[in-house]
């Protein structure tokens, strides 16, 4: 239930399951606890001799977005360690062994889809059937926002997506009507930096002419992105959307 209101709600957490007991061990195979991004632990892998080294690898596997597998046991213990494992001594007297695997469960990115045009709803569709979390107005904690509002606010629009923490701000027009947009929020104060961040023509260059076609490469682009490292940022394409198929010019 947990799992699920969190993954619903955009939060980080880790599932921790006992894999394998060595006893005396207060724990069995198959127990379990979710951990939060804060560190507290919900559930059951062994008492106070395992639950704060459980915590301290999921907070780790969190931060690398990787599933990590532990051996909780007492200083000293000669056993044949794989070198994918974690070896964490334990300081309590219990002489048992317990291994976690520790998942991480990161949520997948928030894409705000601005507009009523067909190339706003076949990415709207498109991102969902991915996994994507998927909304129709700016938020703060969009991941990415594409505003394809064809004309009708497309200045404001973006204006809140640059005030907001998306990593990409995507404007579907035309190369005319996309110089014109900038040129205009340039005027009304818009700091340069801001702007620089705009992705437009939004997506890859496919060579797509099409709302439909257009909304394909801007998903293929916002794939591309969600796949990079933490702290690059995607690289702007150089092509430009059709004149007809990304909107008014």
């Amino acid at each position: 239930m947990e799992a699920g209101r969190l993954a619903a709600a955009g939060e980080p957490f880790v599932l921790a399951t006992v894999s394998r007991v060595v006893r005396p061990a207060s724990t069995r195979r198959g127990d379990r606890a979710l951990v939060t991004r804060e560190g507290s632990l919900d559930g059951w892998v062994g008492g106070d001799c395992s639950e704060h080294i459980v915590v301290r690898e999921a907070l780790a596997a969190l931060d690398e977005g990787e599933p990590r597998l532990v051996r909780i046991c007492p200083p000293g213990t000669e056993l044949e360690v794989p070198e994918d494992v974690v070896v964490a001594e334990s300081e309590c007297a219990s002489e048992g062994i317990v291994e976690v695997l520790i998942e991480p469960c990161l949520p997948t990115p928030l894409l705000a889809v601005i507009g009523d045009s067909p190339a706003a709803r076949t990415l709207a569709k498109l991102a969902g059937d991915l996994g994507w979390r998927v909304c129709d107005e700016v938020v703060p904690k969009a991941d990415a926002v594409v505003v394809a509002s064809m004309g009708r606010g497309d200045e404001a629009a973006l204006a809140t997506a640059l005030g907001t923490r998306a990593h990409y701000v995507g404007l579907v027009a035309s190369a005319r009507r996309a110089r014109s947009v900038l040129a205009t929020m340039r005027e009304t104060g818009v700091g340069e930096e801001s702007l620089a961040r705009v992705h437009s023509p939004a997506g890859l260059d496919l060579g797509a002419s099409t709302q439909e076609e257009i909304a394909v490469a801007i998903l293929a682009q916002l794939v591309a992105w969600r796949h990079t490292q933490p702290g690059l940022s995607v690289e702007e394409s150089d092509h430009s959307n059709a004149e007809e198929g990304a909107g008014a010019a």
